[in-house]
């Protein structure tokens, strides 16, 4: 008879999944990135569910590791979600800005343009690289809105690395997902700071 001390049979399997979503994610890292980093205090809290911030917003000089650190963050955030409460493996979707916002644009495919709307409404985690890097127009921006509108509303985390915070971003996402991205990150935005790590490492 298995001790108190043995795992249970649901435990086992929770585990089970665990490892294999985490070995799926980490496959899916970039090679640069795939190496193991201190995170910093905040961010480590964030991706161990611990943070009073659903969210998270990178922010800091170009260079500072606002990347390397989101992937590190999202793959202990993978491994959080498998805890006694575990309701599914979850679903995350990663979009440097730029490759975002041409998936976005008008000239897209209808169906899949809005197929993507939809889909990336409804995902566990959403992880946007670099969001001031990209040129908006006001399409792009409408889908923007309809994207973050139902993640807020429905508390569906976000995670963000940017140069600038949230409250400089109008010209980039439009007033609307300004407004919405500063609520859905209030005490969640990370200030990353020290030399520009590109001079010897993954940045």
């Amino acid at each position: 008879m298995p001790s108190s001390s043995d795992p249970t049979a649901r435990q086992s399997w929770i585990a089970e999944r665990r490892d294999a979503a985490v070995a799926t994610f980490t496959a899916k890292i970039p090679a640069i990135y795939q190496a193991g980093i201190e995170l910093e205090p905040e961010v480590a809290k964030w991706a161990a569910g611990r943070a009073d911030c659903p969210s998270l917003f990178l922010t800091g000089p170009i260079g500072i590791g606002k990347t390397h650190s989101a992937w590190q963050a999202t793959r202990q955030w993978v491994h959080a979600q498998f805890g006694s409460d575990y309701r599914g493996t979850p679903v995350v979707e990663i979009f440097r800005s730029t490759a975002l916002f041409d998936a976005l644009r008008p000239d897209a495919h209808e169906n899949s343009g809005r197929a993507l709307v939809r889909h990336l409404q409804k995902v566990d985690l959403l992880f946007i690289d670099d969001l001031a890097a990209a040129r908006s127009s006001a399409w792009t921006q409408e889908r923007l809105y309809e994207i973050f509108d139902e993640r807020y509303i429905n508390r569906r985390p976000v995670l963000i690395t940017c140069d600038v915070l949230p409250a400089e971003l109008a010209e980039v996402v439009g007033d609307r997902v300004r407004s919405r991205l500063a609520e859905m990150c209030r005490g969640g935005v990370v200030l990353l700071q020290g030399a520009d790590r590109r001079r010897g490492a993954a940045a």
